[in-house]
């Protein structure tokens, strides 16, 4: 039964990955004033050229999930951004104690974002792919 399902829950997990992403990618460029603020406001360097870096990797990779193009670099590359952006801005253990619990349910999510990433990248795109499409 699973390997009938294999294809389309592929699909779907890359769909509902992207989804998380192409959102927030969009919202950086038409608010990225606030959006190089907020990177500002956690004191990384260069927050404009941090901003068109996390637009560009949400935007991008999102489109590699959603069509299934170099979906385990992709993959791979939302997983790293995914870590490295929840030490930086859900770091729960330095929040006000009225913040701690939504920071660490945030952080906590993204880890879990990027385990489904990783999985992605070690299996791949599934049939239903530009990938799949391309394979010799």
């Amino acid at each position: 039964m699973f390997n009938a399902l294999q294809n389309p829950l592929s699909l779907v997990g890359r769909l509902l990955l992207a989804f998380l992403f192409l959102p927030a990618g969009i919202g950086k460029v038409t608010g990225f004033a606030g959006t190089v603020g907020y990177i500002s406001s956690v004191g990384l360097p260069m927050p404009q050229i941090a901003a068109v870096l996390a637009l560009t990797i949400e935007i991008l990779g999102s489109i590699a999930l959603i069509t299934g193009f170099g979906t385990r670099i992709a993959a791979l590359v939302l997983a790293l951004f995914t870590l490295v952006a929840s030490f930086f801005f859900h770091s729960y253990w330095a929040a006000p104690a009225d913040q701690q619990l939504i920071q660490q349910l945030l952080f906590f999510k993204n880890i879990a974002i990027v385990g489904g990433l990783l999985t992605l990248a070690a299996w791949g795109a599934g049939g239903w792919s530009i990938d799949a499409r391309r394979k010799p």
